[in-house]
């Protein structure tokens, strides 16, 4: 049985908030009508306040004023410049390594076809299936493309890659190595460095999805030794549904790196429109396509904020979240079968935890209809984002207020 009530609950949570040094930053998020408690700011984050006027600016003064000459005046360096920015802030990634454009798809895509094409002769490529579907629907189309093999590895569903389970699968024929640095479902925080030296002690490549991390946790890519990584910049990044996503190409690899959607914008005159693809110089040969500036600007504002607030304590608060959800789920939903599908370790988890019962689509469906919320994910998970930087301790209690509710329904 619980212990505490909602009463100490929530006054706990008022306590914590009191003390919290990113407090401010909460109100500086659109809140949204009706909604008592947003715990899925790892699928989309909230906007910024200050996005809606950054939106109408572009709109009248760079598109609507400066038009066609846009281009010249400065877009056609913004996946380039805002690339640097991300990797400053978010990645651990010097400058001239990171680009932002395309879709989390199409940069995986891009780097998966080019890792394999960085060593040739091997064939292999390992991929657990607890990753996102859409890492490992990639992993098997390009499989069938190309001819390489997957190798698979099989977490627990409460854990993630480790290095004991990595090993076992790498050897000579091992191209690549194809990660999650947080876990989707359950949470767990990859020991990236760990995994990379494996990978590299077999010759291997490592590709790091930092989707469920960049912006919540910090990512040190140049320090791990890390190859290539893609994440988007929807969820914690807070650039809205569909916003573009970022590629990582570790310096030593740019001159050789190829990739196999050749547009104009990766050419290296993109302009001249001449006959024959010649890839630019540097991390601009990732580009393909005209890159989506508008889509590109709310995010400018949340790396300000990040910037401003520094990732470190953005961590912090980040692994205080997920511990005082954790013992509000001991304390007050075990008593009904729940169990926590998420490390229990702050250093092995990331930024959200997923708890399990037989009952949690259902729930998760009424926790909508009360402006209360989570995400489901199969086959049995309720999934509690806490973006840092827009979630208050408040909310965390109000949500598993309402999930025990649920449950006593």
């Amino acid at each position: 049985m619980g212990t505490s009530s909602p009463t100490a609950a929530h006054d706990r949570a008022a306590a914590l908030d009191a003390a919290d040094p990113l407090r401010t930053y909460v109100d500086r998020f659109v809140a949204g009508s009706g909604v008592q408690a947003y715990l899925d700011g790892n699928s989309l984050g909230r906007p910024t306040r200050v996005t809606a006027e950054r939106m109408r600016a572009f709109v009248d003064d760079q598109w609507g004023d400066r038009l066609i000459r846009g281009w010249d005046e400065g877009w056609f360096e913004v996946p380039l410049t805002l690339g640097d920015r991300v990797g400053a802030l978010t990645l651990g990634a010097a400058a001239g390594q990171t680009v932002v454009a395309d879709s989390t798809t199409v940069l995986l895509y891009k780097l998966i076809r080019a890792a394999l094409a960085l060593r040739p002769g091997r064939t292999d490529i390992v991929v657990d299936r607890g990753n996102f579907p859409t890492d490992r629907y990639l992993a098997e189309g390009i499989a069938a493309e190309t001819g390489a093999t997957l190798r698979w590895i099989d977490p627990a569903p409460d854990s993630g890659v480790t290095v004991d389970l990595l090993e076992p699968v790498l050897g000579d024929r091992t191209a690549l190595v194809l990660v999650s640095h947080v876990a989707y479902r359950s949470g767990h925080l990859l020991d990236a460095a760990a995994i990379t030296d494996a990978a590299h002690g077999h010759g291997a490549l490592v590709l790091l999805d930092v989707c469920h991390s960049a912006g919540a946790l910090p990512v040190r890519l140049d320090a791990w030794g890390v190859d290539l990584a893609v994440g988007c910049t929807y969820k914690y990044l807070n650039g809205g549904p569909g916003s573009p996503a970022f590629a990582y190409v570790a310096a030593r690899h740019l001159d050789a790196i190829t990739q196999p959607i050749q547009g104009w914008m990766g050419a290296a005159e993109a302009f001249e429109m001449g006959q024959g693809y010649v890839a630019a110089q540097g991390v601009r040969r990732l580009l393909s396509g005209t890159p989506p500036i508008v889509a590109m600007q709310p995010m400018v504002d949340m790396l300000d904020l990040i910037d401003e607030a520094g990732v470190d304590s953005i961590r912090e608060k980040s692994a205080a979240l997920t511990a005082f959800a954790i013992d509000l789920v001991d304390d007050r939903l075990a008593r009904y079968g729940v169990t926590l599908a998420t490390p229990r370790d702050p250093d092995r988890r990331g930024g959200h935890i997923t708890i399990d019962h037989p009952e949690s689509r259902r729930i998760t469906a009424r926790l909508w209809e009360r402006g209360i919320i989570p995400d489901f994910r199969r086959p049995s998970g309720i999934r509690l984002g806490l973006s840092p930087l827009s979630t208050s301790f408040a909310e965390v209690a109000v949500g598993i207020d309402a999930i025990e509710t649920e449950m006593v329904g």
